[in-house]
C-alpha cells in the first residue's frame, strides 16, 4: 500500500523502506494526488469547500445586484426605507462579506497545509534519494540533485494551491454561470457551454508546449547550479592549476545555456498570454454585445442586464485568471517531473521481502563463488572464494584495478553480483536488510567524510545516543583528544566542509574514533594512512591498533609497510588471488608481493 509519510521522529526510521515502488504512481500529478490523499485529506477537501462557498457566494451577487437596479428603475419602492430597495442591498453586501470570509478562511487552511507539504515532500523524496547506490551519486552532480528536491517541494505547494484554487474556482463558476443564466436566456447560456471547453481545451493545448519549455529550463538550472557546485567544492583545485578563467567561461557557458531556455520560455509565454487574452475579451465583447441587442429589443429588462453584464464580468475574469494561472501550474509540474525523473526512480540494490537484519556478532566472511561484472561487461571477478576468519586481520594488495575496492563494495552490498553470495557470520547478505550490513560495517578511507559540524556531532554521528564520556574516551583512544582540547570550543568547534578545518591527520583521528564509537566487528581501511607524514602516521597506526582489538579488519594499502604485520595478505590482480600468506611466507615466495616489496624498499613505489 502506498504510503508517502516520511520517516519522521513518530515514524519507524526504516518505515519508508517497505515501499514497494511498483506501486508508487509515475505520472507526477497522480503522485502528487495520492500524497495529498494519503496525508492531507480533510484539508485538501476543506480548502475546496472554502473556494466552492466563495465562488457560490459571488456568483449570487449579480443576481441582488440585478434586483435592486430593476427596483430603482420601476421606481417601485415606497419611502426611504423601502425592503425593495434595501433588501437586496443587503444580500449583496452580506453575499460579499461571507464570500471574503470563505476566502480567508481558505487561506488559513492552506497555512496549515502548504509549509507541512513542502516539508513532507523533501524529506519524501530525500529518504528515497539516500537510499540510492553510489553508482547513482557518482553519476549525478550533488548541488543539481538537491536542487531538484528544493524545487519539488515548493513545486507542490504551488499545485496544490492553483488546483484547489483556480481550476476548481473556474469550473465552479461556469457551472453556476450557465445554470444562473440558462434559466431566463437558454441561448446565452449555450454560448458560455460551447465556447469555454474550447478556449480551456486550446489553452491547454499551447500549454503542453509551455510545459516541455518549463522542463527544458528548469533542467538547464539543475545543470548550471551543479556545475557551480562543483566548483565551488574544488575552489582550490582550479587556484591550483591556476584554471579561474578557464572555469569563469564554463559557468558562462552553462548560465549561457539557462539563459537562451529562459528566453525561449518567456517570449512563449507572452504569446500565448496575448492569444489567450485576446481570445478572452472576443467573447466578453460578444456576450455583452448579444445581452445588450437582446435588452435593445425588450427580450431582457435592464435588472436581468445588469445582472448577465455582471456575470459575464465574473466569469471572464475567472476564466482569465485560471487561463493565465495554468502557465504557471504546467510549469511548476514541469518542474516537478523534473525532479521525480531525477530522484524517484527505481533502487539499484533492494532488500528482499520480509528481509531480517543481520546478527553480525563476530564478524567472520565468507565469500562463495562470487562473480561479478561492470554494467559495461568488464568482468571484475569469476567464482572467486575466500574465508576470513572471526578477528583476522587482512590485507589487499595489488595494482588499480585488480578488483580491490570493487571487493569492498560487494562486501558492503554497494554493488550486486552476478552470482555466488557474500556471508557475514554465516548469514548472505543479499537476504538481509542493507542497513543492518552497514551498521555491521565500520571503514575509513584516505579522505574520511566529514560534515559541517561540530566535532561531537561527527564523532556521535556512530551512536546517536552516546553520552558525552563514551564521546570524550573514544576520542582518547584515538588521539583525538589533544588537538581537540586546543581549540577554543572544544568538541562544539566546527569542522568546515567535509572537513576542511582540520588537518588530514586530524580528520583521520575524528574518523577512527567515530569507527571506535560504532563498535562495529568488522572494520575496513582504504587507504586509512597513504597521505599521512611519518609523525602523524605513528600516532593513527598507535590508535588503529586500539581499534583492530577483538575485530575483523581488511585493509588496502599501497605503502606495504603499513600492513607488513597484518595476520594475512591477498595480493590481487585481474580479479584473483594470486597470493595468500603472512608478510614472511609471501617474501620467501618470491612472487609478485615480493617483487612488489623489494621495489618499494629501493625506493621506487608502484
Amino acid at each position: 500500500m502506498f504510503d508517502p509519510r516520511p520517516p519522521f521522529a513518530d515514524l519507524p526510521q526504516t518505515h519508508y523502506r517497505n515501499l514497494n515502488y511498483a506501486r508508487i504512481p509515475k505520472a507526477p500529478l497522480a503522485f502528487l494526488a495520492k500524497f495529498l490523499w494519503t496525508r492531507f485529506r480533510w484539508r485538501v477537501i476543506a480548502a475546496v469547500l472554502c473556494t466552492l462557498g466563495g465562488i457560490g457566494l459571488m456568483s449570487l451577487e449579480p443576481i441582488f445586484l440585478g434586483r435592486l437596479v430593476e427596483a430603482l428603475r420601476l421606481n417601485s419602492y415606497q419611502g426611504l426605507w423601502s425592503p425593495v430597495v434595501w433588501l437586496p442591498f443587503w444580500l449583496v453586501t452580506g453575499a460579499w462579506v461571507a464570500s471574503a470570509m470563505f476566502n480567508r478562511l481558505g487561506e488559513i487552511v492552506d497555512l496549515q497545509t502548504s509549509p507541512q507539504l513542502r516539508e513532507e515532500i523533501q524529506v519524501y523524496l530525500f529518504s528515497w534519494l539516500i537510499d540510492h547506490s553510489p553508482d547513482y551519486f557518482h553519476s549525478n552532480f550533488a548541488g543539481r540533485l538537491a536542487t531538484k528536491i528544493k524545487q519539488a517541494g515548493s513545486s507542490s505547494i504551488t499545485i496544490l494551491n492553483l488546483v484547489t484554487n483556480d481550476i476548481v474556482r473556474v469550473i465552479a463558476s461556469v457551472v453556476i454561470s450557465v445554470l444562473i443564466i440558462g434559466v431566463d436566456h437558454l441561448g446565452l447560456a449555450i454560448m458560455v457551454m460551447v465556447w469555454t471547453p474550447v478556449y480551456i481545451g486550446f489553452s491547454l493545448l499551447l500549454a503542453k508546449r509551455r510545459k516541455a519549455l518549463s522542463k527544458e529550463f528548469q533542467d538547464q538550472v539543475s545543470a548550471s547550479t551543479g556545475v557551480l557546485v562543483d566548483l565551488v567544492t574544488n575552489a582550490d583545485l582550479v587556484k591550483s592549476f591556476a584554471n579561474s578563467n578557464k572555469e569563469s567561461c564554463n559557468v558562462a557557458q552553462a548560465v549561457k545555456k539557462e539563459r537562451v531556455a529562459s528566453k525561449r520560455l518567456r517570449w512563449f509565454a507572452t504569446a500565448m498570454n496575448l492569444v489567450l487574452y485576446t481570445g478572452m475579451q472576443l467573447f466578453q465583447i460578444a456576450l455583452i454585445g448579444a445581452t445588450l441587442y437582446m435588452t435593445m429589443r425588450g427580450q431582457m429588462v435592464v435588472g436581468d442586464t445588469v445582472k448577465m453584464v455582471s456575470l459575464s464580468v465574473l466569469l471572464m475574469n475567472n476564466i482569465w485568471g485560471a487561463a493565465s494561472r495554468m502557465l504557471e501550474l504546467l510549469e511548476h509540474v514541469g518542474q516537478f517531473t523534473s525532479a521525480l525523473d531525477s530522484v524517484l526512480v527505481p533502487h539499484a540494490i533492494t532488500d528482499v521481502p520480509n528481509a531480517k537484519p543481520l546478527a553480525a556478532t563476530r564478524g567472520a566472511i565468507e565469500i562463495d563463488g562470487l562473480s561479478f561484472a561492470h554494467t559495461d561487461g568488464k568482468v571484475v571477478f569469476h567464482a572467486l572464494s575466500l574465508s576470513i576468519p572471526h578477528a583476522q586481520k587482512v590485507a589487499l594488495v595489488g595494482p588499480s584495478g585488480s578488483g580491490k575496492s570493487t571487493l569492498i563494495k560487494l562486501l558492503r552490498r554497494h554493488h550486486q553480483p552476478q552470482s555466488g553470495r557474500v556471508l557475514i557470520d554465516g548469514q548472505d547478505i543479499s537476504l538481509v536488510t542493507q542497513v543492518s550490513v552497514n551498521k555491521a560495517i565500520a571503514e575509513i578511507s584516505q579522505q574520511p567524510g566529514l560534515f559541517h559540524r561540530s566535532i561531537r556531532e561527527n564523532i556521535r554521528y556512530a551512536k546517536d545516543d552516546a553520552s558525552a564520556a563514551e564521546i570524550v574516551q573514544a576520542a582518547k583512544n584515538a588521539h583525538a583528544e589533544e588537538f581537540i582540547s586546543e581549540r577554543p570550543k572544544g568538541y562544539d568547534a566546527l569542522v568546515g566542509e567535509q572537513g576542511i578545518q582540520l588537518s588530514g591527520g586530524e580528520r583521520q583521528r575524528v574518523a577512527i574514533a567515530r569507527a571506535l564509537l560504532k563498535d562495529a566487528p568488522i572494520l575496513i581501511l582504504d587507504e586509512a594512512t597513504a597521505s599521512l607524514d611519518s609523525e602523524t602516521e605513528h600516532y593513527i597506526h598507535d590508535a588503529l591498533w586500539r581499534l583492530f582489538e577483538g575485530r575483523t579488519v581488511i585493509a588496502i594499502a599501497h605503502r606495504l609497510s603499513t600492513i607488513s604485520h597484518m595476520d594475512r595478505i591477498l595480493f590481487l590482480d585481474s580479479g584473483q588471488i594470486l597470493e595468500d600468506g603472512t608478510h614472511a611466507e609471501l617474501l620467501e615466495m618470491n612472487g609478485r608481493y615480493a617483487q612488489l616489496w623489494r621495489r618499494q624498499v629501493d625506493g621506487f613505489v608502484e
